[in-house]
């Protein structure tokens, strides 16, 4: 489950050269400025085109608006190199990405927050299930408590990675479907809620507001929790509280079960069970008998799980890599966005704004 790393408009301008410029003399002229790339608007591309009247029959929208939104959208450049895969050879560091999140701005900015909606965040705990921290944790790490939400226009974004997705990244073709897919959600999301699709700010990805939800996540997870007749991840935070909690527990999230336990390796243990181990990644697959059969060192309630268990590996870029023994609930964290990272800096951020708050 990120994050969700946002949406900046392009204008249209023609190459010219400046009139103060034009009006002197040669030897007096000042240097000219740069010229700017007249932006490249999706009206021009046939296959945006032919989406947009297609989009249009099947979710009986006005086909003139549908054209007329997407046609507005333009090709931004950033976002293509934003979603190019990251260089191979580079050393995930789990310390270095814990020190972005654990900080002490993230965590006066989730002190004020917890504080400034306690009730809110205990009745979210107690309707759905999922731990005010964990809650509070995502929306640090997610916008900072919504400091940064995002600058690129949503439907730019979506627009370009729906039509011009780079095709050097290995899985092209099915990102491509994704982000049609979420334009169409978009789309029909503003149409309902009749509000202004160009208008829209969020990530390079496309994903919106506090918690950035990506416009399906909208649709099917996000709540008015504060009743007041609309959902608005923007600008209420009792909304984007529920949200947060209401997709967890769609996605398995288990009460009162710990995310993870401490997890030691057996160093006389061979390397083939620690490959078997890793083997599915974040998905827990071994009961604790199999799990510590295999060399995984478990000590307190970690052996009293009922669970599957996973050993997630967290690379310290060459030192020795960090371990954990994630359970269901860890998986569940994953789903917002699918890095153990991720995850773990969530849950961690989580707990240490809880420890300010004083909560128990």
């Amino acid at each position: 489950m990120n994050a969700l790393a946002r949406l900046l408009t392009s204008s249209a301008l023609a190459l010219c050269l400046s009139a103060s410029a034009l009006a002197q003399s040669p030897a007096k002229a000042r240097p000219a400025s740069p010229a700017k790339v007249p932006a490249y608007s999706y009206a021009q591309s046939a296959a945006a085109m032919a989406f947009a009247t297609d989009l249009a029959e099947r979710r009986n929208l006005d086909p003139a608006w549908v054209r007329q939104q997407v046609g507005a959208a333009q090709r931004l450049p950033s976002v293509i190199r934003l979603m190019q895969p990251a260089p191979s050879g580079v050393p995930k560091n789990w310390a270095a990405y814990r020190a972005r999140f654990i900080e002490p701005v993230r965590l006066r900015a989730g002190q004020r927050f917890w504080e400034a909606n306690r009730e809110v965040l205990a009745r979210a705990e107690a309707e759905f299930g999922v731990p005010a921290s964990l809650i509070v944790g995502v929306v640090g790490v997610e916008t900072l408590y919504g400091q940064h939400t995002g600058n690129f226009r949503v439907i730019d974004a979506l627009a370009t990675l729906a039509f011009d997705f780079p095709t050097s990244h290995p899985r092209a073709a099915a990102r491509t479907e994704f982000f049609r897919s979420e334009l169409e959600q978009f789309l029909s999301l503003t149409e309902r809620t009749a509000t202004d699709p160009l208008s829209y700010l969020g990530s390079y990805a496309g994903a919106m507001g506090w918690p950035q939800f990506m416009p399906s996540s909208w649709v099917k997870y996000a709540i008015d929790f504060d009743a007041d007749g609309k959902v608005d991840l923007f600008n209420s935070q009792a909304d984007v509280i529920g949200s947060v909690a209401n997709y967890f527990k769609a996605f398995g999230w288990q009460p009162g079960m710990p995310t993870h336990y401490p997890v030691r390796f057996d160093p006389n243990q061979s390397t083939e069970d620690l490959e078997t181990l890793l083997a599915p990644d974040i998905l827990p697959s071994f009961g604790v008998a199999s799990f510590t059969g295999k060399g995984a060192v478990l000590e307190g309630p970690a052996l009293q799980h009922t669970g599957q268990l996973a050993l997630v590996e967290l690379q310290n870029a060459g030192a020795p890599s960090s371990y954990i023994a994630g359970t269901e609930n860890f998986y569940v964290v994953t789903r917002y966005n699918w890095s153990s990272y991720y995850a773990l800096a969530v849950i961690e951020l989580g707990d240490a704004v809880k420890a300010l708050v004083g909560e128990r």
